[in-house]
């Protein structure tokens, strides 16, 4: 059985196909766009087709898999940055139940993301010009890159029973992701929240965006397990690694940290400097205090842990994951604006705003 469609035309407007219109101003209807999107944002385009094609009984294309993925990853990536995706819920909703106080967590973190350099495009191009020599020209390929590889950020707010959260991803520098954090904590009402403090690896710009934009906020935690991996690094450099002695002094040191806190461990990390000569070992022990010295006020343990905060990163750590596993992929390169929509995709979902997305879509077309 076939689907008749009534067509209008004129030499002014063109065609008009109404019911085109009604399902999707494209090709495609917005259902068919959404399940490309779901599959596309997942595996290779290549294998989202196959998968469409198999278990939707839709046949596309990789290619028309990618260009639907494409132009609305794009679409995502502008609703995102005017805003047009909110939350619907604020700190005040962030507590387990009423006889606790609201409490709101954010972090944020950078990942490397491959991305196609300019050389690669060039010699595409060269290749293009051979191919298609004699024929009209097409359109010229987007510049590359740089670099092979460019650190994406991501910012993340959630609260502690795990039904909260609201992420996104940016290519820009630490100060676009500034922004997102200042619009993004003043969305949720972070300075509404009884309890509001940071998780993050203790980067600089990370340090100084929350500082600047964040500054209501209660506390900046440095995660437990960046700390923890400076010290196994040091304790490998005094006593050999996999040793017994630097297992050792690895659990005294952060066995220390989080019962006695950071300046505890500098008086420790003073005394032991005295006890070697070596130059290597000297610079070992030295740049762990430095590391430390810098970052006194986010590693004060016991007072986090007094008043139940959490000391370990793990969300945003899961996050940043979620919204770069499909850009990371094997032989995966991506041009930038491209691999900022992906991750603004991914982020819909992990938002848990993609049915609303998707009906403001709806609302759109119609």
């Amino acid at each position: 059985m076939g689907l008749c469609r009534t067509v209008y035309w004129n030499k002014q407007g063109g065609t008009v196909i109404p019911l085109d219109t009604a399902l999707g101003s494209d090709r495609y209807s917005l259902g068919v766009q959404e399940i490309c999107c779901r599959v596309g944002t997942a595996v290779s385009f290549r294998r989202a087709a196959e998968d469409i094609g198999r278990t939707a009984q839709l046949p596309v294309s990789a290619e028309t898999v990618r260009q639907m993925v494409e132009a609305r990853a794009t679409l995502a990536l502008e609703a995102q940055r005017k805003g047009h995706l909110k939350p619907d819920w604020t700190s005040a909703d962030c507590r387990p139940d009423a006889r606790h106080p609201t409490c709101l967590m954010t972090g944020a973190d950078g990942v490397m993301v491959p991305l196609v350099t300019e050389a690669e495009k060039a010699r595409r191009r060269q290749k293009r010009r051979r191919r298609r020599k004699g024929q009209p020209p097409r359109q010229a390929i987007r510049k590359g890159s740089d670099q092979p590889y460019k650190e994406f950020k991501v910012i993340a707010f959630y609260d502690a029973t795990g039904e909260h959260h609201y992420v996104a991803g940016t290519g820009g520098n630490h100060e676009q992701a500034g922004r997102l954090i200042r619009q993004y904590g003043r969305m949720l009402a972070i300075d509404k929240a009884q309890i509001k403090y940071s998780i993050t690896d203790g980067a600089e710009w990370i340090r100084r965006q929350y500082a600047g934009q964040l500054p209501m906020l209660d506390a900046n935690v440095l995660d437990y397990y960046h700390l923890r991996e400076h010290v196994i690094a040091a304790s490998q450099t005094l006593y050999g690694t996999g040793s017994e002695a630097s297992v050792r002094w690895r659990k005294e040191i952060t066995g220390c940290m989080i019962e006695q806190g950071p300046l505890a461990v500098l008086d420790r990390l003073a005394e032991a400097l005295k006890a070697f000569r070596s130059p290597r070992k000297r610079r070992a022990i030295e740049g762990l205090r430095q590391y430390i010295a810098k970052r006194v006020e986010m590693l004060d343990y016991p007072a986090f842990r007094a008043k139940g905060y959490d000391i370990g990163s793990g969300p945003t750590e899961s996050f940043c994951k979620t919204l770069t596993s499909r850009l990371k992929g094997s032989g995966m390169r991506w041009d930038k604006p491209h691999a900022e929509g992906m991750m603004a995709l991914a982020a819909i979902r992990s938002s848990n705003l993609w049915k609303r997305y998707w009906n403001r879509a709806k609302t759109e077309v119609a």
